[in-house]
């Protein structure tokens, strides 16, 4: 099945984030709106809080706060964690109305229940420890 994926699909369209060396990271990363779009449908069934940070290379902020963000997702093993870059999946940015970088949008069973713009941490934590549960 993975197979027959690729194929339509194409490889290369999800990959982790890169954590430090012991460590890998949890947070994944979609280059193909094929790939979000199936991982998405998947995580709508479940309870599972999902947490999407929309992102920019070029965005200061954005590389700023990544650490943290790679640390969440090993503090939360509980909670999905998934960075899209805006710049290559512009359609799921717009389908999220993503103005701002970093936009952080938490999900349950496919709708949003929280949104954050701006590398705020600290208030980042605080509302993915609060939806866990």
């Amino acid at each position: 099945m993975g197979g027959a994926l690729s194929a339509v699909f194409g490889s290369g369209g999800e990959e982790a984030v890169a954590g430090s060396e012991s460590e890998p990271s949890r947070v994944m990363k979609f280059s193909s709106s094929a790939r979000w779009q199936l991982h998405f449908n998947e995580i709508k069934e479940s309870s599972k809080l999902l947490v999407v940070d929309f992102s920019a290379s070029w965005c200061g902020p954005c590389r700023m706060i990544e650490p943290a963000f790679i640390a969440m997702s090993a503090k939360f093993t509980d909670v999905e964690f998934v960075k899209l870059d805006v710049d290559e999946l512009p359609d799921v940015a717009k389908e999220f109305n993503v103005t701002g970088m970093p936009t952080f949008v938490l999900m349950k069973r496919g709708k949003e229940v929280d949104r954050i713009v701006g590398a705020r941490k600290d208030e980042l934590e605080k509302k993915v420890s609060k939806l866990r549960a």
